[in-house]
């Protein structure tokens, strides 16, 4: 009797584990894109640990009134490659990741196809809470971010920056141009002691947008393919 239940038991455990249980009875949504743990330098997890803490303790910020999550990053800290994008969308709001919408879905894809992928990048944003609406973020809350976001850089050490949109591209370079004059090329980047390559190029709504683009966004993607080699 006891070597029955026993057998029972354990063919209740296996299947239990193949069902995966716990995104069944978990009220939480299923994320797609879990986090994984990188094994990565104890200062540096403690100084991204004390950057969430100091923008999640940001004060006078409206965007943060009417967001539900603070939007940090997703990725692996220690990757050469940082890209930065404008702000969270709904997903990313309900989700607490950046880029997990139709727009994620796509640069998933743009990275495939130079052999990257989230465990290969490190992605974040230049404002960490949903502008309403989804609207652009104000100069005024992007320079309120902006001294966050440089200090994120400086954290991670990547040694290319992919600014997607115009938002990031203003933001990090300074330059009031349109993406089409400034993406194709390489832009030196310095703060403090760091130097870093930038190269800036269509946000992925933007290509959802006018898929007719995607052809200059596989240029920058191949040029970012044959700087990594030199690193």
């Amino acid at each position: 009797m006891s070597k029955n239940i026993n057998t029972k038991l354990t063919k209740l455990i296996k299947y239990y584990s193949l069902i995966n249980y716990n995104l069944i009875f978990n009220n939480k949504s299923i994320n797609r894109y879990n986090q994984k743990q990188h094994n990565i330098q104890k200062d540096k997890a403690q100084s991204l640990k004390k950057l969430r803490e100091e923008i999640k303790d940001i004060k006078n910020c409206k965007l943060k009134e009417s967001a539900s999550n603070l939007v940090f990053s997703d990725g692996n800290p220690n990757s050469k490659v940082m890209i930065i994008g404008e702000g969270p969308g709904a997903n990313e709001d309900k989700e607490g990741l950046p880029f997990v919408g139709r727009a994620g879905q796509l640069l998933d894809k743009m990275l495939n196809a130079i052999n990257l992928n989230r465990e290969k990048v490190y992605i974040t944003n230049v404002v960490n809470y949903r502008p309403p609406e989804n609207r652009k973020p104000t100069d005024k809350e992007i320079e309120q971010y902006l001294p966050y976001l440089k200090r994120h850089i400086e954290i991670i050490k990547p040694k290319i920056i992919l600014l997607l949109g115009s938002t990031a591209m203003n933001a990090i370079l300074g330059n009031k141009d349109v993406i089409s004059k400034m993406r194709g090329k390489w832009h030196e980047f310095k703060i403090n002691k760091l130097k870093t390559y930038s190269i800036v190029s269509f946000h992925p709504a933007y290509l959802l947008r006018q898929p007719d683009q995607k052809k200059f966004s596989w240029i920058d993607l191949k040029m970012i393919r044959e700087k990594l080699k030199k690193f």
